[in-house]
């Protein structure tokens, strides 16, 4: 079977339009079919760029396998598909892995392209040790799996990025003190935005603070190695 279509992953900003690269831009542009979390979103991105397209296909948590098995057939077809979410790296806490499996198991190509990740980017801004890291993605929400969560790691001797709700950090950072110790510890807050913001501690002061003090965007932590 021939096949002339592909898929593309592009990262899009996490919150400054200027960190969109020229080739996630052209990807954009040449792709039949943009699969994306929020088509208003990413409309909205487009509309900024000034890319002219009208074939936008959702592709979110909800129908990720029948979504992904569709764009597959697409690609299989000789069509180019795009994959965005509404910020940052495709599959990164975000839906996407089970596309670019489904991919390689079809024997389609895979075009990754380079670019935005707030767990990154809040790694690099935290002065954290960064010659090891565990990312954790969004940690569970009943106490009792949240610490088990954290204890996992205890004992790695890697530095550890979480995603979080900003209404649950004072209370993650609290069972994080209770598992881990008092280390060291940035909460990144907004990156890459207008109000980004990140703020350095130990454990005990940040989740006392945090304990007392509301916040909101979006919230990334990186407690160090040790």
């Amino acid at each position: 079977m021939e096949q002339t279509g592909k898929l593309i992953i592009v990262p899009t900003p996490i919150g400054n339009m200027s960190d969109i690269t020229l080739r996630a831009l052209e990807a954009l542009k040449v792709s039949d079919i943009i699969a994306c979390e929020d088509k208003r979103r990413t409309g909205r991105l487009l509309k900024f760029f000034e890319i002219p397209h009208t074939k936008l296909a959702g592709f979110h948590e909800h129908n990720e396998i029948s979504a992904a098995e569709m764009l597959l057939d697409k690609i299989e077809q000789g069509n180019t598909v795009a994959l965005c979410t509404d910020g940052g790296t495709p599959s990164i806490s975000d839906p996407g892995y089970r596309l670019v499996n489904g991919a390689r198991e079809r024997g389609l190509e895979v075009e990754t392209l380079p670019g935005s990740c707030a767990a990154i980017v809040a790694l690099v801004s935290s002065g954290m040790a960064v010659a090891s890291f565990t990312f954790k993605g969004f940690p569970p929400k009943k106490p009792g799996k949240l610490r088990k969560f954290i204890e996992a790691e205890k004992d790695s001797g890697h530095s550890i990025i979480f995603y979080e709700s900003p209404y649950r950090v004072g209370k993650f950072l609290t069972a994080a003190f209770e598992v881990l110790g008092d280390r060291k510890v940035a909460v990144c807050r907004e990156m890459t935005k207008m109000h980004e913001e990140v703020k350095i501690g130990t454990l005990s002061e940040l989740s006392e603070f945090y304990q007392k003090t509301k916040t909101k965007g979006e919230i990334t932590i990186v407690i160090n190695n040790e």
